[in-house]
């Protein structure tokens, strides 16, 4: 079959690949149908996540047909059209009886670089690395889902394939993000990033009553869609000082929950930008902090910050002393999909998420490394490059 694959540095290529077949009886097999891009693939591209293997397939986030099950599979039968959380789980271990799926024990079937990074493995990943289990990704003709059950969810006939793409990850991290980052009615929330998961994030939280919502990114054609579909205020840092415009829109105190949806490629205008550039390329530290960094601050006291951006490693210059003398609550995760997609399915059938906008590029698999191009350049009002094999 055909998939997209990482060859190296800010390589990809569109090549066969052997076709994916059922291991295990929980397995089943499907034909992807829609496969998008996603910010944290750049940084498997860019090679700061380096765990990747030449002729590795790439992606995480898709829907499709289901076209083979296994002895096991009860909740789906061949022709079924559903969309997949990007994190496996096994729907069994402690982890995910609490709803903390990424968090899974058995996900992972390489979690011995994990549990060495940082102390204890999450789940797995689909096209995320070796250290995330090493499962082929879904920028595929075919993939093969484990726990089928847990992971992969029956599409509404009332929801296009376009709209149900991103309820397997962009959609269930932005409202993770506003959920566990308690936003509640009244509240002012801020979102660093206006890509696909700090616009969902954005409308999560308004769906969740929150009386202002604020996103904050420099590409004009990005906070120009947040705003005609998602409703949001925006702000763009390089025109203006993010904290002080923040002070200003919230009477003196600063937003009451604070989402970082930018991971560890941030940009930023100050000279800090240049400091952690220097360190990440040197391999001093492994992270470009800054609207994290930015969020702790801008915060107000006995406020949140939710961390949805992807982050590897150590980070330098974090702002400790302002997290705990303001009384802030600092959470981050990787998406629990089984907690929210259910829901987010039936919000998308009733036109209350829509997500269509979001997928600016479709092409097929062979048009991949432009896609790719395209979606990491920030080119032609890119905002996801959309894969359809």
């Amino acid at each position: 079959m055909r998939a997209l694959t990482w060859e190296g540095v800010n390589q990809v290529a569109a090549r066969e690949v052997p076709d994916p077949r059922i291991e295990n009886r929980q397995d089943m097999i499907v034909k992807v149908r829609r496969s998008v891009t996603c910010g944290s693939d750049l940084h498997l591209l860019g090679g700061y996540i380096p765990f990747m293997r030449a002729g590795d397939v790439l992606g995480h986030e898709f829907m499709g047909e289901v076209v083979e099950t296994g002895m096991d599979v009860r909740n789906h039968t061949i022709g079924d059209r559903v969309v997949v959380s990007s994190f496996i789980a096994c729907g069994r271990c402690w982890y995910c009886a609490n709803d903390l799926y990424s968090s899974c024990d058995n996900g992972n079937t390489n979690p011995a670089i994990t549990e060495t990074l940082w102390g204890q493995a999450p789940g797995g990943c689909y096209g995320y690395s070796h250290a995330l289990g090493g499962f082929k990704g879904s920028h595929a003709e075919y993939i093969r889902v484990p726990f089928a059950d847990v992971g992969a969810f029956r599409v509404p006939d009332g929801v296009s394939d376009e709209r149900a793409l991103f309820a397997s990850d962009a959609a269930p991290t932005g409202w993770m993000g506003a959920d566990l980052g308690g936003v509640k009615p009244g509240d002012v929330v801020a979102v660093w990033g206006a890509g696909a998961v700090g616009q969902l994030a954005a409308r999560a939280s308004m769906l969740l009553g929150a009386e202002r919502v604020i996103v904050i990114d420099r590409f004009d054609y990005r906070l120009r869609m947040t705003e005609r579909y998602i409703g949001a205020e925006t702000i763009n840092y390089t025109r203006t000082g993010v904290e002080a415009e923040l002070r200003e829109r919230t009477g003196g105190r600063g937003p009451d929950v604070c989402i970082e949806a930018v991971g560890m490629e941030g940009h930023s205008t100050g000279p800090e930008y240049l400091y952690d550039q220097v360190k990440q390329q040197l391999r001093l530290q492994q992270d470009r902090p800054p609207a994290v960094r930015e969020a702790v601050l801008a915060c107000r006291k006995g406020g949140t910050v939710f961390v949805l951006g992807v982050f590897a490693g150590m980070v330098d210059k974090f702002p400790l002393g302002a997290l705990m003398n303001k009384g802030l609550t600092l959470r981050g995760a990787q998406v629990h999909g089984p907690r929210y997609i259910p829901m987010l399915l039936e919000r998308m059938e009733r036109d209350e998420l829509v997500t269509e906008h979001l997928a600016t590029h479709a092409m097929s698999l062979d048009d991949g490394a432009d896609g790719y191009r395209l979606f990491k350049e920030k080119q032609d009002d890119c905002v996801r490059s959309v894969f359809m094999p």
